[in-house]
């Protein structure tokens, strides 16, 4: 229960729950005739119910086993009527406590103790009761409790809690006259309290004096009202440090908080400029508007600050949203940008759209060129080794050919092939008639010569269908080299064993039957990939550096094989 010292502070409680604190009461007239060195205390008030039982003790009284001889009590009314010790009678006193039993109406009145301390002086207590009958509750209410918290907290009065401690009593609790199961403390909690838990609370202390039980009651009424929850300012707006605005024109920045919930007395948003107050600025006006949104009662405060025309001061001053609560503050700086015209962004755009383009387009046009000019800088393709002996093997059909036709292709297989390719580039081309070698087997070298070429390069002529359309074609090994051997070799290992890439040359005009006098295979790599075409009369110093020419470089291995030694075919 309660120590001596927990028992001066619910003293001390009772006393400033006080309604009502008089004047120093003196009653010459009335009481004992030597009165010197007597002074009075404060009179302590209570309003009681009929039936139910009250015990006073004095609130400077702390010593509960006092001599009853230290004190003599006595209602003092119209007629001064002495209280005496006997048990039997319903109104006595033990010490300096004051027992009222069985309680009435007419026990209402005002009551004084005339107390003898050690030192031979004297003080007067005085206590003065109103009883009520019992349809007279809520005059006896020791007031609403009305807090603010989610949780709500009833405390007995300290009266009733008081009698309890003195006498070992026991709590039980009443909501509007029903009682309320398992709360038998001195204090009750309602938990997320709601306006059904409102009514009136009554606590009530059954306690035992000389044998019999008597209650004795106190009642508070709970008022529930809106959660109040400050929490830690926040700033929703301005969310970005800087505010685009043409000089000259008129703008509006707005400064928004949240506070918390229902603490709209303490929320406060404003706006400040080079930390000066903007009510003392000319030009800046500032409205505050700070409420609760339902329905979740959160509190925001917006200050919107009007700026009649924006100067180029303007753009040099520090604008500060802060927002001020219960316990804590935060701000925000924005500065004024002023706004680029929307000319040079297009004048931009159009820039980057013109360059892109015309990358695409360079690229495009001399996408050859810039491979054939980055080639040599990137040294990891020359580590890839091909130990493949031939750049190229070169195929060319060789009858039936007009002879403008096959002077043009003896010129450009013996002569402008390997001038550029060999002698310019360094690359090694095999060629029929020039790298065969005597007493080999025909069969045999072109088999072994494919393997050991990189690139099978079709040279295709106009003439090689209009002179053997009748004849049936690729059937001779001995005397065509298209229609023979080394050209089904050539494209086996080209379309099947995908070891080859073919580059496809065309000299002269194919005339309107076109392509379909070669091979199906042939007519599928065409179909993949056009042949580059040979321009008539190109042998003008230089032309190595034609566009033919860089195509057909293009096509070729990045790394020449003219570094090998040629060894025997196997």
């Amino acid at each position: 229960m309660f120590n001596k010292s927990e028992l001066c502070l619910l003293q001390v409680m009772d006393a400033l729950l006080l309604l009502l604190i008089t004047a120093v009461v003196t009653f010459a007239n009335e009481l004992p005739s030597d009165t010197s060195g007597c002074y009075n205390m404060n009179t302590e008030t209570f309003r009681l119910l009929e039936g139910e039982a009250f015990y006073f003790l004095p609130f400077p009284v702390t010593d509960l086993d006092l001599p009853d001889e230290n004190f003599t009590w006595y209602k003092n009314n119209s007629k001064v009527t002495n209280i005496t010790t006997e048990e039997e009678n319903s109104i006595h006193y033990h010490g300096g406590a004051l027992f009222f039993i069985n309680i009435s109406s007419a026990d209402s009145g005002h009551y004084t103790a005339r107390q003898t301390l050690p030192s031979g002086n004297c003080q007067f207590h005085h206590v003065t009761i109103t009883v009520f009958n019992s349809s007279s509750r809520g005059q006896t209410n020791y007031g609403p409790n009305n807090n603010t918290e989610l949780n709500k907290r009833l405390i007995c009065p300290t009266p009733v809690i008081k009698t309890c401690h003195i006498h070992n009593g026991t709590f039980t609790w009443y909501k509007d006259g029903s009682l309320i199961e398992g709360e038998n403390k001195w204090d009750m909690m309602i938990d997320a309290a709601t306006k059904a838990h409102e009514g009136t609370y009554t606590c009530i202390c059954t306690w035992t004096h000389n044998h019999r039980e008597h209650n004795s009651s106190g009642s508070r009424s709970l008022v529930v009202r809106d959660p109040v929850l400050h929490q830690n300012v926040e700033i929703l707006s301005p969310v970005n440090s800087e505010q685009l605005v043409d000089e000259g024109s008129s703008i509006k920045l707005n400064c928004s908080i949240l506070c918390g919930i229902n603490v709209a007395h303490k929320c406060k948003a404003s706006w400040k400029i080079n930390e000066k107050e903007v009510s003392r600025m000319d030009g800046y006006h500032q409205s505050i508007n700070t409420t609760n949104k339902m329905p979740s009662n959160h509190t925001y405060s917006t200050s919107t600050l009007t700026i009649d025309r924006v100067s180029a001061q303007d753009f040099q001053h520090v604008f500060k949203c802060f927002g001020e609560g219960q316990y804590t503050s935060d701000f925000k700086t924005v500065t004024l940008k002023a706004r680029e015209s929307a000319v040079p962004l297009v004048i931009r755009c159009v820039c980057v759209l013109v360059g892109s383009v015309f990358a695409v387009v360079f690229i495009k046009c001399f996408a050859i060129d810039l491979v054939l000019f980055f080639r040599p800088f990137f040294p990891q393709s020359r580590n890839k080794k091909d130990p493949r002996m031939y750049d190229a093997y070169v195929v060319y059909q060789t009858e039936g050919l007009q002879k403008d036709t096959e002077e043009q292709l003896f010129s450009f297989v013996t002569s402008s092939l390997p001038s550029v390719l060999e002698d310019k580039f360094g690359y090694r081309l095999f060629i029929h008639g020039r790298d065969d070698i005597p007493g080999e087997d025909r069969l045999e070298l072109v088999e072994n010569c494919i393997k050991e070429s990189k690139r099978l390069m079709v040279i295709l002529t106009p003439a090689s269908g209009s002179n053997i359309k009748d004849k049936p074609p690729f059937t001779s090994p001995e005397t065509s080299v298209v229609g023979g051997f080394d050209w089904q070799i050539g494209l086996y290992h080209a379309l099947v064993q995908n070891e080859l890439k073919v580059i496809l040359i065309q000299l002269g005009d194919p005339g309107p039957q076109g392509y379909t006098h070669h091979p199906p295979g042939l007519q599928h790599l065409i179909r993949k990939s056009a042949p580059i075409r040979w321009p008539e009369g190109c042998q003008r110093p230089g032309f190595q550096k034609s566009r033919f020419w860089k195509r057909v470089r293009y096509l070729m291995p990045v790394t020449p094989a003219k570094n090998q030694e040629v060894t025997a075919l196997v």
